[in-house]
């Protein structure tokens, strides 16, 4: 009987441990909507990525970062404008999205800033961009890239 206790305490165990990141991930419930880039001009500027992050879980999702093969260093940024009326670009850090919650990555506020560009952004073409959470997990998004000029996906 002693040994069936520490069995079923090792296999209770175990299934915890399997899932660590199961208990406080949010990232699963994250749906990704109307991702869009500029075509860029060479290499010699960065690119951007944009889109909306929705939430439908019922914890928060925590973005951590970004893998680009298309960038040699992706981050996720920030622009404003100080209180002198300055504009600011600055990286933002982790992103968390509340439950129930979009944020959204979009020119002058949150967006995937690609620096270092491998090969120009094409007017036409697309490129993977995987976002990763603070749980481990990662959604591989396509990317479409829109006119140097477009102002968004709908244009």
């Amino acid at each position: 009987m002693t040994h069936m206790i520490r069995s079923f305490r090792f296999t209770v165990l175990a299934g915890l441990m399997a899932f660590p990141m199961a208990a406080g991930a949010g990232s699963d419930g994250i749906v990704v909507d109307a991702p869009w880039s500029r075509a860029s001009i060479g290499t010699s500027r960065p690119g951007v990525a944009y889109m909306a992050l929705t939430n439908t879980g019922d914890s928060a999702a925590t973005l951590t970062g970004l893998k680009a093969e298309i960038s040699g260093m992706p981050e996720l940024h920030r622009s404003g404008t100080n209180a002198d009326g300055v504009s600011t670009m600055e990286p933002a850090g982790d992103i968390t999205i509340p439950p129930g919650e979009t944020v959204s990555l979009e020119p002058g506020g949150l967006h995937a800033m690609l620096m270092r560009l491998t090969a120009p952004l094409e007017e036409g073409q697309t490129f993977p961009l995987t976002l990763v959470f603070e749980d481990g997990a990662e959604i591989e998004v396509e990317v479409p890239i829109l006119a140097p000029t477009a102002r968004g996906p709908a244009e």
